[in-house]
């Protein structure tokens, strides 16, 4: 029954948005931006990671894409609170588990396919990966996509307007952006910012996927990465999952 309540609940989110595909894809211009005009910027600085500068541009945006857009994926529940779609789906009997697993996947649906399309613009520029590095990112983008849309859906439940929604995700996830070296390796920054980083379990993520688009698939950023990956998913489904019980969401 959890599969078929998460496919059906995905199933109707995944029509809205192929109803509303102009969205989606005008979600990826902040990322394209950086890719056509930042990324020409960094070619041949040495920017203390390996690979060149393609290999540490691309899956930092790729990353960012996930961040920004799934940290703000709860504003639909807000809407969906406000015009009563979350009070009649408390009265049905689908699983609360896939309530969120459903929303969180066609998330993840979605910015996979963005960063699908992002990786082949960014070889068009100059990007060259290996396909298995390539494929790894993919994956951590889309565990780091039902992460924070899990916990963005939460937090959503618990909030009642976009007003106090809004500053609470930037407090987080701008942070968040920063600390983690998305844009360039933190093995630039001093070291008292470099130490500040590790708290960031995305900054793990990071430099996990910068291995990966490298080739170094034993390193030990790999290990690390994918263990903070996985225990992040887990947490969030889990804390969100409690959060729709009790809302009866």
């Amino acid at each position: 029954m959890l599969v078929h309540d998460t496919l059906l609940v995905f199933g109707r989110y995944a029509r809205q948005t192929l109803r509303s595909r102009f969205q989606m894809l005008f979600s990826m211009l902040m990322p394209l931006l950086y890719l056509l005009f930042f990324g020409p910027l960094l070619t041949g600085l040495p920017l203390g990671s390996p690979g060149d500068s393609w290999q540490v541009l691309v899956p930092g945006l790729l990353l960012q894409l996930s961040l920004f857009g799934a940290s703000f994926a709860g504003f639909a529940v807000i809407i969906e609170k406000q015009s009563g779609v979350v009070e009649r789906m408390r009265v049905t009997p689908v699983s609360r588990l896939a309530l969120l697993l459903g929303r969180a996947l066609r998330d993840t649906a979605v910015f996979v396919f963005q960063a699908v399309l992002l990786v082949l613009v960014a070889v068009a520029l100059g990007l060259r990966a290996p396909l298995g590095g390539v494929l790894i990112g993919f994956g951590f983008v889309a565990l780091l996509t039902v992460s924070l849309a899990s916990l963005s859906y939460a937090l959503a439940m618990k909030l009642s307007t976009p007003q106090e929604f809004g500053p609470v995700i930037n407090a987080i996830a701008m942070p968040s952006m920063l600390l983690s070296g998305l844009m360039l390796p933190m093995a630039l920054a001093p070291g008292w910012l470099d130490a500040l980083s590790h708290v960031m379990p995305l900054r793990y993520l990071v430099d996990a996927m910068r291995d990966a688009y490298v080739g170094a698939y034993t390193s030990a950023s790999m290990l690390y990465g994918s263990l903070v990956a996985a225990g992040f998913a887990a947490l969030a489904l889990t804390a969100g999952t409690a959060v729709f019980r009790r809302a009866g969401g």
